[in-house]
């Protein structure tokens, strides 16, 4: 298909529907069109290049074009791209299971696959709802948190708790009882992310677990409310939702997607708490940003309540088309063995530390109103009165005007609306964390003449 740059543009404004994008506002202002990358690096079709700050949206972890990557993939695609696993298997797909079962909280010993983290996630939820159903108990209610995001199916919508994403589509959504979002309760109530803050909203879930005895399962996101603007827990939190649910025997689900391979400092951070969930559920950073993967992990205690005879129709019913392509588990391996050969996460730490004390400097300018950080993730929230607490009016789109400003000067940010987001590939450098922040700041600092 021939093009040249003009035809580009037009085509993308005229036949590709971006995903969470206004395109209205797409169609009249454009975006940037990417062509290459190496290294933390992106480079669009005009040959300006961009710091990506955002790991293509939180998933790159190694660089772009890494060349053992780049190599696993040639390497499967001269054998062969995709094989069904319905009832047959595959060399990666096996090879992979083993791997992840290895670095996974122990207990974690299935592996069920699919493409994206809110498949993981939905898979979570239909295996813990036939789990009991196998089990002869008739239990329909999850317990879930304001301000969660789990992606955007149905079943990961309804135990999701964002309006703004979710409230279109309240009408289709199963029933969930929602506890409030761990960082804005303590914030409200106690003003930090304190112990007593911690034991305060874990009281509430021991009083709603003895109360009902239909609820399937507690999901959270691991560590971080990532997609409601980077909201931490206490340090702890996740810990005592283990073994309250242990104590009532429900089941606990823990959605790593955002937070898995590496983004806080370990490679995932259940390993911080020190828990080993029901369902573990990862995306995103599992092939490195190459190619679609995510898979739910679960114990063998919710596998044996699947097996039976035939005829007893027990099994899981779910599947997709891709579920363990050989590809993408092919790069999923390699991706691993490049953080064992690269120590990715020991030089990780001292990078964590450097962007604490950066993170810091933005308390400076005053449309700040809030800086959050857990390891290697990071949000700025921009406000238009801090004394107040007085957010700007979401149609000025603040957040999207300051990350145009930084493209300007050649770093890459997408924000979640009014508050910017920094997730930069694990393996970008400590001058290179400096200049993002330093365009950063300087972009922000523009704020009241954008």
């Amino acid at each position: 298909m021939k093009w040249d740059r003009e035809t580009l543009i037009r085509w993308d404004k005229e036949n590709f529907w971006h995903p969470f994008t206004q395109m209205k506002v797409y169609r009249e202002e454009g975006g940037i069109i990417f062509e290459r990358g190496e290294g933390v690096y992106l480079w669009d079709i005009d040959g300006k290049r961009y710091i990506d700050a955002i790991s293509s949206l939180w998933c790159n972890v190694h660089g772009h074009n890494h060349p053992k990557l780049n190599k696993a993939i040639e390497d499967q695609l001269k054998k062969v791209a995709h094989t069904t696993t319905l009832g047959s298997s595959n060399i990666p797909a096996i090879l992979l299971a083993r791997r992840l079962i290895e670095i996974s909280p122990e207990g974690l010993n299935k592996v069920f696959y699919s493409e994206d983290g809110a498949e993981a996630v939905e898979i979570a939820l239909k295996m813990a709802y036939h789990y009991w159903r196998n089990r002869g108990e008739d239990r329909k209610v999850f317990v879930t948190f304001s301000e969660a995001y789990h992606g955007d199916t149905i079943g990961a919508v309804s135990v999701g708790g964002i309006d703004l994403f979710h409230g279109t589509y309240r009408d289709l959504l199963f029933e969930t009882i929602k506890l409030p979002s761990p960082y804005l309760y303590c914030k409200e109530n106690f003003g930090e992310l304190s112990q007593t803050c911690s034991e305060d909203l874990l009281m509430k879930l021991d009083e709603v677990l003895r109360a009902r005895r239909d609820v399937v399962a507690v999901v959270m996101e691991s560590g971080i409310q990532a997609a409601a603007g980077m909201l931490p827990y206490p340090k702890g939190f996740m810990k005592g939702v283990r073994e309250i649910t242990k104590k009532h025997g429900v089941l606990m689900i823990v959605d790593e997607v955002a937070t898995g391979f590496g983004r806080t400092g370990t490679m995932f951070y259940c390993e911080q708490e020190g828990i080993t969930p029901d369902f573990m559920c990862l995306g995103k950073g599992i092939t490195g940003g190459y190619l679609p993967l995510a898979v739910t992990l679960t114990t063998d205690r919710v596998f044996s309540a699947f097996l039976g005879e035939f005829g007893e129709a027990k099994h899981f019913y779910h599947g997709h088309t891709y579920t363990g392509n050989n590809l993408a588990c092919a790069v999923a391996l390699a991706n691993l063995e490049v953080f064992d050969e690269e120590k990715t996460l020991e030089k990780l730490t001292p990078k964590i530390e450097h962007l604490n004390r950066r993170l810091k400097e933005f308390w400076d300018l005053e449309h700040v109103g809030d800086v959050r950080q857990l390891g290697f993730m990071a949000g700025i929230e921009l406000v238009k009165n801090r004394e107040k607490g007085e957010p700007f009016p979401y149609g000025e789109r603040m957040g999207f005007r300051v990350a145009r400003k930084c493209w300007e000067k050649g770093v890459f940010l997408r924000p979640l609306g009014d508050v910017m987001v920094l997730m930069m590939p694990l393996v970008i450098e400590k001058d290179q964390i400096d200049e993002v922040i330093d365009v950063l700041k300087g972009a922000i600092a523009e704020i009241p003449v954008l």
